[in-house]
């Protein structure tokens, strides 16, 4: 197994240095050279040409591509970024003040994500073409065609406008007052998390209904096992080998999602720091958001690798 692990993980390695190259390169190909766009329009006319010249030097931008990227790469990987262009920051201090408000957010969209869809799936999938099945199937279908930002609006007009049940955006970390927290979590949480519980529910009512028409299956019952016993010994156990993929899946929809929704409801996560970076053109804080959400996935991919040799012995030897 740990061939196999290892060999998943050397492959990652090509993938984040290419993100990364793509990231840093990235600016070159914005219009103008790189100081107007860091410093404005106005930056050759206001600027004389030592001033010029001392902010190429400051900026290492006076060294030739290859060079700088270089420097960046080593600097990243002990987690220096560079320094934000507009707030003259760290761009490492900035992140760690927004990681932490992104991870709560999609760390409870996630485990929305697999309890719902697990939890539906299972009850569609051992009540196929039941009532419940129809009930379960036409949310996951809803859930799955609604874009985030539509849910997102929608939440807001009926739950905080018109209802007045939560609070329509804003923000309050859950140590310091966790009711007040969960009431600013509930509407982002569903618009974040509806889509993947749809997912999630749909493949694994697929996997559910495949597995219980197994050999396996049919001689277990003939054995006298209860239910309850074949579906957590059986059925659970092969039906989640499929569903770790699409977790793993998901993990880069809420990445991506998260930008819509930090934005909507005044979140302030590391989405909302892409959005203004990108703004106000702040390059280093949109390289390194750009690189830290390309490693989650690489990360959630590799554990996704991870749960199928724990799941299936077979893939181990392979």
């Amino acid at each position: 197994m740990w061939a196999f692990l290892v060999r998943r993980l050397i492959l990652a390695i090509p993938v984040l240095i290419m993100v990364s190259m793509l990231s840093f390169y990235g600016q070159e190909l914005v219009p103008g050279n790189t100081l107007t766009t860091f410093f404005g329009q106005g930056a050759e006319v206001d600027l004389t040409q030592e001033q010029l010249q001392a902010l190429r030097h400051q900026y290492g931008l006076d060294r030739p591509l290859p060079l700088r990227y270089l420097s960046w790469m080593g600097d990243a990987l002990h987690g220096e970024f560079g320094t934000s262009l507009r707030s003259g920051r760290k761009v490492g201090v900035v992140l760690k003040e927004k990681l932490g408000v992104s991870i709560w957010l999609s760390a409870t969209a996630l485990f929305m994500n697999i309890s719902m869809g697990l939890i539906l799936g299972l009850i569609a999938g051992m009540k196929a073409r039941g009532k419940v099945d129809l009930v379960a199937t036409g949310i996951a279908v809803f859930g799955i065609a609604t874009p985030s930002f539509w849910m997102a609006i929608m939440l807001i007009i009926i739950f905080s406008l018109k209802l007045g049940w939560f609070p329509a955006s804003g923000w309050v970390p859950p140590l310091q007052d966790p009711v007040d927290a969960i009431q600013h979590m509930v509407l982002p949480v569903l618009s974040l998390g509806l889509f993947g519980s749809a997912t999630v529910m749909r493949q694994t009512r697929s996997a559910v209904i495949e597995v219980l028409s197994q050999d396996y299956i049919r001689t277990a019952r003939a054995k006298g096992m209860t239910e309850r016993i074949v579906l957590l010994r059986h059925v659970l156990k092969n039906a989640l080998i499929p569903v770790a993929t699409v977790v793993a899946l998901l993990l880069s929809g809420l990445v991506g999602g998260s930008v819509f929704i930090e934005t909507i409801f005044a979140i302030p996560g590391v989405g909302r720091l892409a959005v203004d970076a990108t703004q106000t053109r702040d390059f280093p804080v949109l390289q390194a958001i750009v690189l830290l959400s390309a490693t989650m996935i690489v990360v959630a991919n590799f554990l996704a690798d991870l749960a199928y040799a724990v799941l299936d012995p077979r893939i181990r030897f392979r």
